[in-house]
This record gives structure tokens, C-alpha cells and sequence, in this order.
């Protein structure tokens, strides 16, 4: 059967390069489609009229929008390399800390760039309880989804943006001190090459720091 994978995304949005991921894992050929948010194409306000915003894929002419939704799909479609757990607890557990990271973790961090003073200190204490329950699902572990790479490692590459930010910002949020586990699973997922390649280039990461200070409103999901 002839498939038709179109990907409608942008360069500098964690859920476009999450979604981007997923389809290398999984291996699936796939065209895509670089959105420019200030001037959206048709196609992407006629495949996503309700929220208008990356990442969206299109299989044979039917579209997906919202990247933890796509995922799902993409892994009930395509059934080699799976990514989500087949054991029903683990696969709950796995959807259960993801929405953890963007129901929580990512309104926290989105906070940071607005905080000043007391109110800045009040949101990284936050933000650190919050990493110490994603450190504690780490245990015993090689990565979030047991001995190979799976959905909530995907969903979790906001720390590996989160550890690159702090790179370029000095303001580091993560330290082996402090989060031993996630900090030896950041390094251990940066030296795949597939995971490299979905992280935004080198050259670009300044680039991408300043458009999220400009636009901390997400325009992708």
C-alpha cells in the first residue's frame, strides 16, 4: 500500500523536533513541510483549524494535529520499532508522565523568562521539584522508557533543550549534583546520532534563544 507522510512543522519548536523524532525511530518516510508562524501556510490552517499550530502530519490526505497524538497514531499505524510500551500499565504510566511534562513542567519553565527577583527564585524551586519526580522515574533505569529510547524519552527532550539553554545562557537549571539521573540520560541520549540530528543545528541555537524570549506563548504543541 503506498503511504503519504506529510510533516507541516518549525525549525525552532521542541514539539515539531519531538514529532521529528518519533518518525526516524519508527522509520517512517516522510516529506517535510517548514512553517513560518507569523505567515502560516493554508494547508496548515485547513489541516489544523482549531489551534492553527505545528507540529501537523497528513497520511494519506487525513491530518493529525498535536504531537503526543501524532505519536500515538503514528505508533498504532506503523507497528515496526515501537515506541510506546506494550505492557497496558507501562503504557500508562508512560502517557501519565508525559502530560506531567507538558500539563506542568513546561508551564513552569515558560514561566522563567517572565520572573524577576523572588518570584524567579519561587519558579526555579518549582521547576526543581518538579525535575526530582521525573529524576525518580529514572531509577534502576537506562532510560525513561526502561533499556531502550521510547515515548516519554521523546516527550522528555525538553531537558535535553532545557540543558542546551543553560549552555548558552549560563543559567543552568540542571547540574549533575542535583539531578545525577537525568543528567547522565541527557548525555547518554545526545550520543545517538538520531537524536542529534532532530536538535536544532549548532549555528541556529542563539537564534532559537532569541525567538523564544520574543514569543514565550507557544505556537506549537
Amino acid at each position: 500500500m503506498g503511504e503519504e507522510v506529510k510533516f507541516h512543522g518549525m525549525w525552532a519548536s521542541p514539539f515539531s523536533r519531538r514529532l521529528e523524532l518519533a518518525l526516524k525511530l519508527k522509520a517512517i518516510p516522510y516529506q517535510y513541510i517548514e512553517e513560518d508562524l507569523s505567515n502560516k501556510t493554508p494547508s496548515l490552517l485547513r489541516y489544523n483549524p482549531v489551534h492553527k499550530k505545528v507540529p501537523v502530519l497528513v497520511h494519506n490526505d487525513k491530518q493529525v494535529a498535536e504531537s503526543m497524538v501524532i505519536i500515538e497514531y503514528m505508533d498504532e499505524t506503523w507497528e515496526n520499532n515501537p515506541i510506546l510500551p506494550r505492557d497496558p500499565y507501562e503504557r500508562a504510566m508512560a502517557r501519565f508522565y508525559a502530560k506531567f511534562i507538558d500539563d506542568k513542567l513546561l508551564p513552569t519553565l515558560a514561566k522563567l523568562g517572565q520572573t524577576a527577583g523572588k518570584e524567579k527564585e519561587e519558579t526555579i524551586e518549582e521547576i526543581h521539584e518538579q525535575l526530582k519526580i521525573l529524576e525518580d522515574e529514572l531509577k534502576g533505569k537506562q532510560f525513561f522508557g526502561g533499556q531502550r529510547i521510547g515515548y516519554l524519552d521523546i516527550v522528555a527532550m525538553i531537558l535535553v533543550w532545557l540543558h542546551l539553554a543553560g549552555s548558552i545562557t549560563g543559567q543552568k537549571i540542571l547540574s549533575t549534583e542535583n539531578f545525577p539521573l537525568i543528567y547522565e540520560w541527557i548525555e547518554r541520549v545526545m550520543k545517538m546520532e538520531v537524536v542529534n540530528e532532530c536538535l536544532i543545528p549548532e549555528e541556529k541555537r542563539q537564534d532559537w534563544i532569541q525567538l523564544a524570549q520574543r514569543a514565550p506563548k507557544s505556537a506549537s504543541n
